[in-house]
């Protein structure tokens, strides 16, 4: 089932141009696939000094894992707030996102997840070309970890 802009913006607490993603293509259990062509606007909250470097990459990749970690769970009523805590292995096969003309491809791979934590591997891609890998460690829900380790 693929999901639009206005769907994937209600389920991300990043709101405005800084919701990245533009349609979620399919998903399963341990997959995401999503599009975007945010990379191309000018007005990309991520662009400095005129450019957007590759590595801006990895917030399209959390943004899917995000998104994931949404369709796998129950829905709540407003997105939580969830954060990085760690990303590895991170190749980056171009200097910079902007230039490229094709839509973005991103992927995510849950390689693991529990109630508070997630690892998934993620990739960008545009027109068949890699443009960055990695891998990442996510937890979905601040709040709640913070009150499990208190």
């Amino acid at each position: 089932m693929q999901h639009d802009r206005e769907w994937i913006a209600q389920r991300l607490p990043q709101q405005g141009a800084m919701c990245l993603l533009e349609q979620v293509i399919g998903w399963d259990e341990s997959h995401i696939v999503c599009r975007s062509g945010s990379h191309r606007d000018a007005g990309n909250p991520l662009r400095a000094h005129g450019r957007l470097g590759a590595a801006c990459g990895i917030e399209y990749a959390a943004q899917a894992m995000a998104l994931h970690g949404a369709l796998r769970t129950v829905q709540h009523d407003r997105p939580q707030r969830g954060f990085l805590l760690a990303v590895r292995e991170v190749q980056l096969q171009v200097p910079a996102l902007d230039g490229i003309s094709a839509d973005l491809q991103v992927t995510a791979e849950c390689l693991h997840a529990d109630a508070a934590l997630a690892q998934y591997r993620f990739a960008l891609s545009a027109a068949g070309q890699s443009l960055l890998h990695g891998q990442a460690t996510v937890v979905f829900d601040a709040a709640k970890l913070a009150k499990s380790s208190a």
